[in-house]
């Protein structure tokens, strides 16, 4: 498989390379269904994801990539598989839903383009309907906007949101907003905690 030979021999290259600093490195190594849900703000998004993760990922991808044969022998060979971003798309929600029932990473940019201004976008819902519906932890990442400026992107990662706590304590009505603010305020406290990091190192 594709995307193994790119996990074992050329990631760590490409770690090597790049030299990312993470924060909450440690809340990657998650076990079981976890959703990853990441700001986008440029296309090598998601192999940045997929360089740092221990784990794999898999990704939605927007279907356009996959209108001609070889980019999209080359999408499915990584993992992702296609969404129709003007439409609410059940079939790609299933496969998501799919991934998480086997115990795997599903990866999301829940803002569902990426960022002009780099400030985060309003959310789509999807990705709390898929927490809720699969009982799923949501990892919220961050990726700074400077990332790409040099060869060495930032990034940081929160703590597993619990959506069976939001759950129990959320009236039915307004538990998807409930879930996605949550994921909203937490990308937001990363990009500040990362913010001071950055400044911090700066004063050395």
């Amino acid at each position: 498989m594709i995307y193994w030979f790119l996990k074992i021999f050329i990631a760590p290259i490409m770690w090597l390379i790049l030299r990312p600093m993470v924060l909450g490195q440690e809340n990657l190594n998650i076990k079981g269904k976890a959703i990853f849900a990441i700001n986008h703000i440029a296309a090598f998004d998601p192999l940045l994801i997929a360089i740092i993760s221990p784990r794999i990922v898999h990704f939605m991808a927007k279907k356009e990539l996959f209108e001609k044969k070889l980019l999209a022998l080359l999408m499915r060979a990584v993992l992702a598989f296609p969404v129709s971003r003007e439409t609410a798309d059940r079939q790609s929600l299933k496969k998501a839903m799919a991934v998480l029932e086997k115990g795997k990473v599903f990866g999301i940019f829940p803002e569902g383009k990426r960022s002009v201004t780099y400030e985060l976008d309003k959310l789509n819902k999807g990705v709390s309907f898929l927490a809720i519906r699969t009982g799923a932890p949501i990892v919220p990442i961050y990726i700074h906007s400077s990332s790409y400026d040099g060869l060495r992107p930032k990034v940081a990662v929160g703590k597993p949101i619990n959506v069976g706590e939001l759950v129990a304590d959320s009236k039915k009505s307004v538990l998807v907003d409930v879930v996605t603010d949550e994921i909203s305020d937490a990308i937001s406290a990363l990009r500040i905690e990362l913010e001071e990091k950055i400044e911090g190192n700066k004063r050395r």
